[in-house]
């Protein structure tokens, strides 16, 4: 048994793969568009196994609870850095907006960020 893949819902695909490859860095993956249905992927590049579906949220049900944890600020997905200081630092400067700077945790150091597209995605970096 494998993960291999973790669906986040977004408002808008286009918008979300722009963010997720050209802001962030990952990978295009998948793009297979089926009439109402759109099969689209992201990876790191360094993780090509598990996939980040980036998924639309056209169920009324699914956008309120999107809104509801966005709202009270859960986030959708953690994503794990080497250097959580160097990439807040270069994501900043690529214009995403944290919540404020990294902080520690018990076991972690971990900012909080909006994906631009209905979500809050942690960034962490583990203890050594």
């Amino acid at each position: 048994m494998q993960l291999r893949h973790i669906l986040i819902k977004v408002d808008d695909q286009d918008k979300a793969l722009a963010f997720y490859t050209s802001v962030l860095g990952f990978v295009k993956k998948h793009d297979h568009d089926s009439g109402p249905i759109r099969w689209l992927t992201v990876v790191a590049p360094d993780d090509a196994g598990t996939e980040l579906v980036l998924e639309p949220n056209s169920a009324a049900p699914a956008r309120a609870a999107q809104q509801a944890l966005y709202d009270a600020r859960f986030p959708a997905a953690l994503i794990t850095v080497g250097d959580i200081h160097a990439e807040f630092d270069r994501l900043t400067g690529r214009g995403v907006k944290f919540l404020g700077p990294p902080e520690r945790t018990g076991p972690v150091t971990s900012a909080f960020f909006d994906d631009t597209c209905g979500n809050f995605i942690v960034m962490a970096e583990p203890s050594a």
